[in-house]
């Protein structure tokens, strides 16, 4: 048996304005954490031995983390492509586009679909290479839309269509 794991597939190179400017001052953020781990970690290791020392192994960590987000991100941050204009049909789904959608029992649920980079169930973003943006991208109001869910296979209609790429 072998340990060779095929590649994960890249994500899609989109993002709007507000997640790019969010990326970079994560950047800037993390370069200043770094300065600061570093002093710690010096300090860490002034205190003699290393393999005992606690506060030295938990810096080292840290930093590794804190390097390990940098490297990805500026690695990241050149491939991206800043989508800050609705489409030329704004009558359809696109990137960019917060959508809302009709369940079957008659609620309604809103998503807003942006990159893989700025993803946040929480504000109801989905990402462009999930199953439900997938589904919605090209499709216009009062189009139904089925997806495999978690919980199942779900129909959900398209009541709204707007794009807000500030």
């Amino acid at each position: 048996m072998s340990r060779y794991r095929a590649p994960i597939p890249r994500s899609s190179p989109y993002i709007t304005p507000q997640g790019y400017k969010k990326l970079e001052q994560e950047l800037n953020d993390l370069w200043q954490r770094r300065a600061e781990v570093t002093r710690a970690l010096s300090a860490a290791a002034a205190e003699g031995d290393r393999s005992e020392n606690a506060e030295y192994i938990y810096r080292k960590k840290e930093l590794a983390g804190i390097d390990r987000r940098i490297r990805y991100l500026q690695k990241r941050l050149p491939e991206l492509s800043i989508v800050d204009r609705p489409p030329a049909d704004p009558g359809r789904v696109f990137f960019g586009a917060t959508v809302t959608l009709q369940k079957q029992d008659g609620s309604e649920v809103t998503y807003r679909i942006v990159g893989a980079d700025e993803l946040d169930a929480t504000k109801g973003y989905i990402s462009m290479d999930g199953p439900l943006a997938r589904t919605l991208i090209k499709r216009q109001v009062d189009d139904e839309v089925s997806f495999d869910a978690p919980g199942g296979r779900q129909t959900l209609v398209i009541t709204a269509i707007c794009y807000n790429l500030e």
